[in-house]
């Protein structure tokens, strides 16, 4: 059997190995490849893994060797899911693997706007703590967290970890969700409307999918209802927010500060309006990728192949 890794690098550039998968078949791994390499490289492939290579309709059309695929991350719409069903192929996505990696990136991200330590740091190695006159000095306004409210938008999985985190710093949280489920056990917790929620809490962090209805919904109206010194952070998808409108509100000084993890194109253009806005952070899409997260994202798809051989497809998306 054969067994096509599209984009592998970003999974294991060198310290996660494709050995189990190797036990299943010819395996052949990719670092990268270019849409129009995308059939030459799959050809004769009966399972093909992807992680942000796409997988249209056309190209799959073009494979038809081709029996199950598995995306190598929980998003999954890198794939026509509906084109591969009509096929009668199973896509699978590995949907728990990065729970606590994310979480804890959204923190990094905060604190940075709380404390700025980096700034901090470098004034120091600059030659400035040795020139005050006192004890101590600060660059920007130092935010406690303690007391202040955590929007979260999208309550799944990693939404809800992120609410337990801003919780054990002493914040209220608020959520907001397509499909509200039973409420977290601790308080103060509560549930409220998008626009509610955007006006209110402190911090605003999304957490949900994009789909056709919310893309973009991030835009000047929600962003003008925010106060004047809350931040915005999304760990999400970048097509939530409408970047030119978050530019613009970092700007005029509408919001204090924003960081993304994902942007509306990746790589980032370099004509990106977030690149020389005012209090944004920018890193590039590694909320995901700690090793422990990756190990476990390499061990749940080597279980969505195990059980499509074994003719009991896991984690069907489609």
């Amino acid at each position: 059997m054969r067994i096509v890794v599209l984009d592998g690098h970003a999974l294991n550039p060198g310290d996660n190995p494709w050995t189990d998968l190797e036990a299943f078949g010819d395996l052949t791994v990719h670092d990268r490849v270019a849409e129009d390499e995308i059939v030459d490289r799959a050809a004769g492939a009966a399972i093909v893994l992807t992680n942000k290579t796409p997988l249209t309709g056309p190209t799959l059309a073009r494979l038809p060797e081709l029996r199950f695929v598995s995306v190598l991350a929980t998003g999954y719409n890198v794939v026509d899911v509906q084109a591969a069903r009509a096929r009668g192929i199973p896509v699978s996505n590995v949907p728990v693997y990065g729970t606590d990696s994310v979480a804890q990136f959204v923190f990094a991200l905060l604190l940075e706007h709380c404390h700025h330590v980096a700034l901090h740091d470098q004034q120091v190695h600059a030659g400035r703590w040795a020139a005050c006159k006192d004890f101590c000095f600060w660059s920007t306004p130092l935010v406690e967290l303690a007391g202040k409210t955590m929007g979260v938008v999208g309550f799944g999985r990693i939404g809800r970890r992120v609410g337990e985190l801003a919780h054990a710093f002493g914040m209220a949280v608020w959520a907001h969700d397509a499909a509200p489920g039973e409420a977290p056990p601790y308080g103060p917790f509560a549930w409220k409307g998008l626009d509610e929620l955007f006006a209110g809490a402190d911090v605003v962090s999304l957490h949900c999918p994009q789909t056709p209805d919310n893309a973009g919904m991030v835009d000047a109206r929600l962003l003008g209802l925010m106060k004047p010194g809350a931040f915005l952070i999304n760990t999400a998808r970048g097509g939530l927010v409408n970047e030119a409108d978050l530019a613009a509100a970092l700007n005029d000084g509408r919001i204090a500060g924003a960081a993304v993890d994902v942007v509306s194109t990746e790589p980032i253009r370099p004509d990106n309006p977030l690149l020389g806005a005012r209090n944004c952070l920018v890193t590039p899409h590694i909320a995901w990728a700690s090793l422990a997260a990756r190990r476990r994202l390499m061990r749940t798809t080597v279980e969505n192949v195990r059980a499509f051989i074994t003719g009991r497809p896991i984690n069907v998306v489609n």
